[in-house]
């Protein structure tokens, strides 16, 4: 017997109120008389769940609209011509200035039984899931530029676990080189463990691959722990894209608990370090951090971006210092050159 049974008993049978029996089920007083009166006047038929489909739809394709596109579809059939979605809607636009869209022209022909499935045309790529199955078996890590509100070019590296897109590191600076990288991951895997691999895209502060010879210090470091690197095209959607998604909440000065905690058995006797919080750090390198890094002589830095006079008061502190090059630093002379100048601190200002 199911719970409409069980509250028309209730109260026709058991003669209880309706509103007693209501707060028994935790249903409103208004369902308990709906399915009464359904039950007086339809009997047991009465009671089974009704569909909810809504008795009109303004949006949907009109019938007249439906019947041509299933005519064209059998004109072009016959003359042996290409009859798929995208010719029909030429054919409508041809006609009448404006067509539906392909996808609502595919899903009428789908319904009307034009389109035979064949799921085994279906790319081997689609079947493939962009994320990881367990925790620390595998990390993301990406820069996102930004400008602060007094037009402050700045940096923002976030460090991401696949599997629960927990934010493990945030961290920001005018201007990122290698061994900052190095840095803030060695701080992350000091607090969470060392990831299974790592992926990122493939920037010059990365990987040395670009330059055709040597290594960067993120490399060497994921060699001598046996950590598996691999790398993405730039600004790829299915792998890049969480790494700047997750900046999204930090650009407004959101803290890390906005977004999914990590699983239970991440690590055992976790505790919150400052490390791992997604808030803007002003104070920038520290004294025994380094600040700049040497550019290659063959390089040549990027011109800067063009400014607008900075005004007086704390932005002002921030006028001399050039500003970086457009976000372009996945490539290694973009990332390279915008290096060359000196890296001061962020004032806290900011």
């Amino acid at each position: 017997m199911g719970m409409p049974q069980l509250i028309v008993t209730a109260v026709l049978v058991e003669g209880r109120s309706k509103s007693e029996v209501a707060r028994q089920y935790g249903v409103s007083r208004r369902w308990v008389i709906t399915l009464v009166q359904r039950y007086l006047a339809e009997g047991d038929a009465g009671l089974h769940p009704r569909s909810r489909r809504p008795l009109t739809s303004p949006l949907q394709t009109p019938r007249v609209v439906e019947e041509e596109i299933v005519a064209i579809r059998k004109e072009l059939d016959r003359g042996g011509h290409e009859a798929g979605a995208a010719t029909i809607a030429f054919h409508l636009e041809q006609r009448h200035g404006s067509t539906p869209a392909v996808s609502t022209i595919w899903r009428i022909l789908s319904q009307r039984g034009f389109v035979t499935p064949q799921p085994h045309k279906r790319p081997k790529g689609s079947y493939l899931r962009f994320a990881a199955e367990q925790p620390n078996e595998r990390w993301q890590a990406d820069i996102t530029h930004w400008r602060l509100a007094d037009d402050t070019a700045i940096e923002i590296l976030n460090l991401l676990d696949d599997h629960s897109r927990y934010c493990l590191d945030s961290h920001t600076r005018r201007v990122f080189n290698s061994p900052d990288i190095d840095r803030r991951f060695r701080r992350a895997a000091k607090t969470f463990g060392n990831p299974a691999s790592l992926l990122t895209d493939n920037g010059a502060v990365f990987t040395g691959r670009s330059r055709g010879h040597g290594r960067v210090a993120l490399e060497v470091t994921l060699h001598e722990g046996g950590i598996s690197f691999r790398h993405a095209r730039p600004y790829h959607p299915q792998t890049c894209g969480r790494s700047n998604d997750s900046t999204r909440p930090s650009r407004n000065g959101c803290s890390s608990s906005h977004q999914r905690p990590p699983p239970a058995n991440y690590k055992r006797n976790w505790t919150p370090s400052a490390a791992t919080t997604t808030r803007y750090d002003p104070t920038g390198p520290s004294a025994d951090e380094p600040q700049h890094r040497p550019t290659p002589p063959d390089l040549k830095p990027c011109p800067p971006a063009p400014r607008s006079t900075p005004a007086t008061g704390a932005s002002a502190t921030t006028a001399s210092t050039p500003p970086a090059c457009s976000p372009c630093a996945t490539t290694a002379d973009c990332t390279t050159s915008a290096s060359a100048a000196a890296t001061p601190a962020l004032t806290s200002s900011s």
